[in-house]
């Protein structure tokens, strides 16, 4: 029972060993051919010819593949041009060669898409005027010099509102109709200082109105300090010579002549 056993066992082994054995071909023929198919060698013709000492071709291989028996679309794949795909200028060359340009131009184009993105990103940030107070210009530079504009009264009504010293030179600008103008001029630079903090523009837009605000605003101090001192000093001379005229009387000519004689008739 045990040599049964041991006979079976080896036949199970030796027809699994070789069942599983396979065999490696290497043909030329077929070898050549994949190099053909892509890069490596075009012109290894194989099966090579045979010629006897009459110079007649004897092998039937040949003759049958790339020969006088060999299918035509053979003859003229061995005669025609090299249709290596992967040679220097082969198809499939040029077909990577193009898609690696395809794939710069879109890589390319997908960083000017980017690029277009974010600076729409950037300028719907500026546009908005919900954003306006994250601006650094306006934070470093605006903000602290349009400062006193926005907490200036909207409608002031003494001289102390106005910033004016005098209120007697108030009185004189106010009957003069000057406050009035410089009333209008306060309201326009109010409402374009509002506008420009209110609406939607390009960033650019909007602190051209912020430094059209400023010079508007800094030229009416200038006019409210101008007007300030010139009708001050205008009052102060009025004052000294109102004084003058209080101290000195005008005479007449025999006036003058009495008390002359007067003055110095006991010297003679």
């Amino acid at each position: 029972m045990k040599q049964i056993i041991t006979i079976l066992l080896f036949f199970f082994i030796h027809t699994v060993y070789h069942g599983q054995s396979v065999k490696k071909l290497n043909d030329p023929a077929i070898v050549s051919q994949e190099k053909r198919a892509v890069f490596e060698s075009w012109g290894d013709w194989r099966p090579y010819p045979k010629y006897n000492f009459l110079g007649i071709q004897t092998n039937f291989a040949y003759a049958t593949v790339w020969g006088m028996w060999s299918p035509r679309i053979n003859q003229d794949y061995k005669d025609g041009a090299d249709l290596r795909p992967l040679k220097p200028n082969g198809t499939e060359v040029q077909r990577l060669a193009t898609v690696k340009v395809e794939e710069s131009k879109a890589e390319q184009i997908k960083t000017e898409y980017d690029t277009i993105y974010k600076r729409n990103i950037q300028d719907f940030a500026h546009w908005t005027a919900t954003t306006v107070d994250a601006d650094p210009l306006w934070l470093l530079y605006y903000k602290t010099m349009l400062r006193p504009l926005n907490e200036f009264p909207d409608d002031p009504q003494t001289a102390q509102d106005w910033g004016i010293i005098d209120p007697e030179v108030f009185k004189i600008m106010q009957w003069s109709g000057k406050i009035d103008r410089l009333k209008e001029k306060l309201d326009l630079l109010k409402e374009k200082y509002k506008m420009s903090r209110t609406m939607d523009m390009p960033r650019g837009k909007r602190f051209l109105m912020y430094h059209e605000t400023l010079i508007g605003w800094r030229e009416l101090l200038t006019t409210i300090r101008n007007n300030d001192k010139t009708m001050s000093l205008s009052m102060s001379y009025k004052k000294k010579v109102d004084e003058i005229k209080k101290i000195f009387q005008p005479q007449t000519d025999r006036e003058i002549v009495a008390s002359i004689m007067t003055k110095y008739k006991n010297q003679f």
